[in-house]
């Protein structure tokens, strides 16, 4: 997926062209001290695996570590992120961790989500909440947009562009007028669970793990007396901060006959197996939302989740 920011000044003559050098090492990165240098992270196992990463590697997790607004948060990421490390090398032996890919993400957290981590974890085999899977999601996708930002990645390789997508790939404004219209034909057809998670990726740019944890609860309206109140819907971006974005009106309907069929704190967005969403779930919704709203077979089937957030700015992670 790409990371890039939607605007901003551009950046200074010697950061672009250490962004355009493959392999120079970040700039924000050289003065940071070694990850077990940094007080109260633990256990210390995590440490030195992270510490034992190449050199260039290391200095981008520095640093991320570092940027981190609190011992607190600074700890939970270092674990996070050496889980996926032990994942990713028992997975891909040999795959350095810029080098991962969207793909690898999903399907990390999709193991974490059903119990089939054996490495990485307190508890191999168990099956994580939501929840959890999606405090990792918002880490991890952190992690890569930092090391993007910092010119220790460019847009097109690891995770900010997987090797089997189309660099040209860009969704128009057309085809998510399209896409929407698409979602409205899967809530006529009693597909409601579909047409509000590809209405709310459409319109917040939602990961999967996040889609995949909300609850009726994260769900605020207000203006209760009003014909048509504004409803909200809250979520958390990739720093854990609580982020909120207007649910567009014609979704309105939708949400209150989903909610009406969830108990408080049950999932919002459930498969119609009552699994949470799931990467291959919500990218087929997307994909049959196209073509039911007119977006060309040959560009229908290339729809997917990541290329959403891609397009979608401010998107949470």
């Amino acid at each position: 997926m790409s990371y890039a920011p939607a605007g901003g000044p551009a950046a200074p003559a010697d950061e672009a062209a250490r962004r355009r050098v493959a392999g120079t090492p970040p700039a924000r990165a050289e003065a940071v001290p070694r990850v077990g240098q940094m007080a109260g992270l633990r256990p210390r196992a995590d440490v030195e695996l992270l510490d034992a990463l190449d050199h260039h590697t290391r200095r981008t997790v520095a640093a991320w570590l570092q940027d981190r607004p609190s011992t607190a948060t600074r700890q939970a990421c270092l674990q996070t992120l050496a889980g996926f490390v032990r994942w990713l090398q028992a997975a891909e032996p040999g795959l350095g961790l810029l080098a991962a890919t969207g793909a690898h993400l999903d399907a990390y957290c999709e193991q974490a989500r059903i119990g089939a981590l054996t490495v990485g974890v307190r508890n191999p085999g168990r099956a994580l909440s939501g929840a959890t899977v999606a405090r990792k999601h918002r880490a991890l996708s952190s992690f890569y947009w930092f090391a993007w930002s910092i010119g220790a990645i460019r847009q097109g390789e690891g995770v900010c562009t997987p090797a089997d997508e189309p660099r040209s790939f860009a969704i128009t404004r057309e085809e998510r007028r399209m896409l929407r219209h698409g979602a409205s034909r899967l809530a006529a057809d009693g597909r409601v669970a579909e047409a509000v998670a590809v209405a709310l990726i459409e319109a917040t740019g939602a990961s999967v793990a996040t889609l995949a944890s909300l609850t009726s609860e994260d769900l605020h309206a207000v203006g209760h007396g009003s014909n048509n109140p504004l409803v909200l819907v809250t979520m958390r971006d990739d720093r854990g901060d609580v982020v909120t974005f207007p649910v567009p009106t014609w979704v309105h309907p939708w949400l209150r006959a989903l909610s009406s069929t969830r108990a408080a704190g049950d999932l919002l967005i459930k498969q119609g197996d009552g699994q949470p969403v799931s990467i291959d779930w919500l990218t087929a919704a997307l994909q049959d939302a196209g073509s039911a709203g007119g977006v060309p077979a040959s560009r229908a089937k290339l729809l997917h989740p990541r290329r959403l957030r891609a397009g979608t700015a401010a998107a949470p992670a």
